[in-house]
């Protein structure tokens, strides 16, 4: 497996694995899959000023990816970053999360980022439709429970919580230097 940048060419491929995410979990809260075309311009809009990568097999099929967005739309937020993950259903707790959150990190941490922020769904008892297999796997990258959001996300006739995880990955100064955006590497 290797760790590539994602290009507006692979939304097809990536939609497969996001589909089944949004058509049968809460995981994630959108109602409808996004067409192809849509998915190709949220890929050109993260990746001009944040690193979208993608986990790939030796075959190139992909198998995860993983970007960070802006946390908020002032500039006080800059260093600051909402991650995001998706991994093959089929490939899940095989180690591509942890692959792709390391480079991730590692990318966002060259650019300047100091906070990497994780909105995610939360239910008090699993269902059909979602586990906290994502809270744990915060967790177990470092991530720490920062608040919850009490019934917050209505999806399959049904409200989910949804909670903030939050990882601190550079030091925090009173001149800190600006956080370079767009020219990230893997």
């Amino acid at each position: 497996m290797k760790i590539e940048r994602v290009y507006e060419g692979d939304a097809k491929e990536l939609l497969e694995i996001y589909a089944p995410y949004v058509e049968k979990t809460a995981i994630s809260f959108e109602y409808e899959v996004p067409s192809v075309e849509e998915f190709a311009e949220r890929i050109r809009k993260i990746s001009a000023k944040y690193p979208y990568i993608k986990a790939v097999d030796n075959s190139g099929k992909i198998l995860g990816y993983a970007y960070a967005g802006a946390f908020k739309g002032r500039a006080a937020y800059d260093w600051s970053v909402e991650t995001t993950i998706y991994v093959r259903k089929d490939k899940r707790h095989s180690g591509v999360g942890t692959a792709l959150y390391d480079i991730l990190e590692k990318s966002l941490c060259k650019m300047g980022v100091l906070n990497l922020n994780a909105c995610i769904a939360y239910i008090q008892e699993a269902d059909e439709y979602l586990t906290n297999d994502s809270m744990l796997f915060h967790q177990k990258l470092g991530f720490k429970l920062v608040g919850t959001f009490h019934k917050c996300g209505y999806k399959f006739n049904k409200w989910y919580d949804m909670i903030w995880m939050e990882k601190i990955i550079g030091e925090h100064s009173t001149n800190q230097p600006n956080v370079i955006f767009g020219e990230w590497t893997i």
